[in-house]
């Protein structure tokens, strides 16, 4: 089982985290966190890097449901998105698979929840 659902699209950067956003927000998901990576590597290291994004998303609900099952789950949270590009005009847009990360947890409880999640990232991306 692959840790991520992934998906190459043409566009530019910026378009990219639009329509992601865009499509995680009608998945009932929002951006907790933005993390340019780029800019933190130059900014740390004085390191060029390409356009590279992790996106920290997170549905309330969902994420409340999985806390109540298992409450050291919020070490898993949020789901991270990466927009990453790979050359001019191609983005690189992936998700962390939730049901790839659950194994390790052993919680009966938590495999419905994160089958769900699962299924709405992976629709996140099939959209794009």
């Amino acid at each position: 089982m692959k840790y991520y659902f992934n998906k190459t699209i043409n566009g530019t950067f910026e378009e990219a985290i639009d329509k992601v956003t865009k499509e995680l927000k009608e998945e009932g998901f929002g951006i907790l966190t933005e993390i340019d990576v780029q800019e933190t590597l130059k900014k740390k290291l004085d390191v060029n890097f390409k356009k590279y994004r992790i996106l920290g998303a997170c549905n309330p609900p969902f994420a409340h449901k999985a806390l109540l099952a298992e409450d050291k789950i919020g070490t898993m949270l949020p789901c991270n998105v990466i927009v990453q590009e790979i050359d001019n005009g191609i983005i690189e847009v992936a998700a962390v698979n939730p049901m790839a990360s659950m194994q390790a947890v052993q919680n009966q409880k938590l495999n419905k929840i994160a089958n769900e999640i699962t299924a709405m990232l992976e629709n996140v991306i099939e959209k794009l």
